[in-house]
């Protein structure tokens, strides 16, 4: 079931640990495993371009962090920007915080403020504030002194992008996890025929997957060729 948090922001069921594929992030998943496990850090920042699975972390972590007791808290903020810095507000008693783009609220004083006033929360509670930016906390355009001080102090992770092998065998594993096999060759098929974007290739194999089940077909590359011509 998905898990109903704060907000009405909703984790997606494929987005644990477990479906996350590392390659070469293994060393950015062991330390986001070992969170709940320990004290400090009270801020972990992870930073790295797009879909290469910084959403994925983060809404992972809030699924394991809140398997017992008091549940996380994820707040992508490019979605909740909007309803202003109250956002951040009452969250100060959870075990973990993760705070998705946070760049979108860089350089904005009262955000800014808020955002210092969670993190000392969750510091003296010995909770945990995980953010996701596109760029390092130094280039992030935090202006507030203390809290991009606090930011860049913190342990900062980088997550990379994967290669086109780590693409195929990321594919392979959310496919298996969905009951389903995809043979190399119509990976390889769908490397050439769509943008290497991992939330794209994702999100058309979740379309593939269902209409396999429709179909009572396999993953083949001429069902494949079927359904992306359906689309176009």
């Amino acid at each position: 079931m998905s898990q109903q948090l704060a907000l009405r922001v909703q984790l997606r069921d494929s987005s644990l640990f477990a479906s996350y594929y590392a390659a070469d992030n293994q060393a950015v998943v062991d330390a986001l495993l070992a969170l709940p496990l320990r004290g400090p850090p009270a801020c972990v920042f992870l930073h790295g371009g797009q879909s290469v699975g910084k959403t994925h972390l983060l809404q992972a972590l809030c699924a394991l962090t809140s398997t017992s007791g008091e549940p996380s808290a994820y707040l992508p903020l490019r979605d909740l920007h909007s309803m202003g810095p109250e956002v951040l507000q009452g969250h100060g008693h959870r075990p973990c915080v993760c705070i998705d783009d946070v760049g979108v609220i860089a350089g904005r004083t009262e955000w800014e403020r808020a955002l210092f006033g969670l993190h000392q929360q969750l510091e003296e509670q010995q909770g945990h504030l995980v953010l996701a930016s596109a760029l390092t906390p130094v280039a992030s355009g935090i202006r507030l002194r203390d809290l991009s001080s606090r930011l860049a102090g913190g342990l900062v992770l980088t997550v990379r992008a994967l290669d086109d092998a780590g693409r195929i065998a990321a594919l392979q594993l959310r496919a298996h996890l969905r009951g389903c096999e995809l043979p190399d060759e119509t990976a390889h098929y769908l490397l050439r025929r769509l943008p290497r974007d991992m939330a794209a290739l994702c999100d058309f194999l979740d379309q593939l997957d269902g209409a396999s089940l429709a179909a009572q077909r396999r993953l083949t590359i001429p069902f494949v060729r079927e359904v992306l011509a359906a689309g176009c």
